[in-house]
């Protein structure tokens, strides 16, 4: 006799040995892939720290950049502008009308007088045709009910004599209704011509469906004709930005040909009532999360040198154009040391230093005081912030960056700026520090 029992045991502690065996197994591989992603982010990191890419470097920048605001450092928010007129006309097509013909095209000058377009006056021909023999009909009733009055009046009958009263007075308003009517047919076809009622240049021309299908917030004349003279600028502010625009201010437009030369005006509202919406206002991206931008204008008080349609810069007046002697510095970048003063200054060799210098007049308006030595405008310095010290590694910013890449490094991490990890020579900024040195190594 077969046991089965005693074969079916020994399957099944033979299935569980071998499941035991890969789940071993699976663990094993398991823990050897986190043993080995261990390892490779160990050496990743110690990788990115030998190449100093976490090392805290100083940025700098030059005097000169820092206290030109206007030549790209950021420190005042600048608009992009274009020149406009501070006139034009819009020209909107009657609805009930057909253009015929269109005598001029965008870009073109044009004065009082000059033919813009005309409209189609076949239909209006055929409906003062229309109107006329009906305005023959009405005329040919007045004459029948007068008569109809006369016949009533000898017949001595009252209420027909009130009714065809009635009838008459009915057809005399038709009638004049009719006539005022022929009127405008006859003053359509004789304007069908439309001329310009200004001197200027035609900006835009557009068809009449494109007219009709721009949204609300966009102009939908069909020509629009702008005056020569009197220019403006006109601006784009993004909705965060909306809250710098302060109408009243003083502003000034750059050329963008030649940052010297210059324009003054002041900034007007913002046009809240024409939003755009696109990549118009200076940045790229996903376009569902690009916002609003607003127009706005600003009123010159001259606008010699300007020509129409030319682009610029615009920047608020805080001053920033007054010229003084000598080389001036924002006080915020100067550090009083009792009755001496320093910056914190590239010390020419990629090494930060604190630098002293001689402070002459100050400018209470700008913030600024004068260095009378210790500094040219081509020293790189930074903005003083805790936790700079002397030696540690400068670089020039780029975008006008300033300050410490990374301020939150520990001082006793290994990636800190020890001449040693960068392969570099030692630069000591003190002799007695350099003789100690010297001392623990003999």
């Amino acid at each position: 006799m077969i046991d089965l029992k005693k074969i079916n045991t020994t399957k099944i502690k033979k299935i569980k040995d071998e499941m035991g065996t890969k789940k071993l197994l699976t663990i094993g591989i398991v823990f050897g892939i986190i043993f080995l992603l261990i390892i490779g982010s160990i050496l990743f990191f110690r990788f990115k720290n030998k190449n100093g890419k976490t090392k805290n470097v100083v940025y700098v920048n030059s005097v000169k950049q820092i206290m030109n605001p206007g030549a790209d450092t950021g420190r005042i928010n600048r608009y992009a502008g274009v020149v406009e007129t501070q006139k034009q006309v819009e020209i909107q097509p009657s609805q009930d009308r057909t253009i015929k013909e269109v005598f001029v095209e965008e870009g073109q000058e044009v004065s009082i007088g000059t033919l813009l377009f005309s409209y189609d006056t076949e239909q209006d021909e055929d409906k003062l045709n229309k109107a006329q023999l009906e305005l023959e009909r009405i005329q040919n009733d007045i004459v029948t009910k007068q008569s109809a009055i006369g016949i009533a009046q000898q017949s001595g009958d009252q209420l027909e004599v009130l009714q065809a009263q009635t009838e008459l007075k009915q057809s005399e308003y038709e009638k004049k209704t009719k006539e005022v009517e022929i009127q405008k047919i006859k003053d359509a076809i004789e304007n069908a011509e439309v001329k310009s009622q200004m001197k200027g240049i035609v900006k835009s021309i557009k068809k009449v469906e494109e007219s009709a299908m721009e949204a609300p917030s966009e102009s939908n004349a069909f020509m629009t004709i702008i005056a020569m003279g009197d220019f403006r600028i006109k601006g784009k502010v993004n909705e965060q930005n909306v809250s710098s625009i302060m109408p009243g201010q003083q502003v000034i437009v750059h050329s963008r040909v030649d940052q010297k030369v210059i324009w003054k005006g002041t900034m007007s509202e913002v046009d809240m009532q024409r939003p755009e919406n696109g990549s118009e206002n200076g940045f790229m991206g996903d376009p569902t999360t690009q916002s609003n931008s607003y127009p706005f204008y600003v009123n010159l008080e001259s606008s010699e040198g300007l020509m129409l349609g030319q682009h610029v810069y615009i920047e608020p007046d805080f001053g920033q154009t007054k010229e003084h002697k000598g080389l001036w510095l924002d006080e915020s970048f100067v550090v009083q040391d009792g009755k001496s003063a320093y910056v914190w200054a590239d010390n020419g060799r990629g090494k930060l230093e604190k630098r002293e210098v001689e402070i002459g007049k100050r400018d209470e308006e700008m913030f600024q005081c004068e260095i009378k030595k210790g500094l040219s405008d081509k020293d790189l310095v930074t903005f003083p912030e805790p936790g700079l010290k002397e030696g540690m590694k400068t670089a020039k910013g780029k975008n006008n960056e300033l300050g410490m890449s990374n301020p939150e490094l520990p001082e006793n991490s290994k990636e800190s700026d020890s001449p040693k990890n960068q392969g570099e020579e030692e630069i000591p900024t003190n002799p007695e520090n350099q003789n100690n040195e010297m001392g623990d190594k003999s």
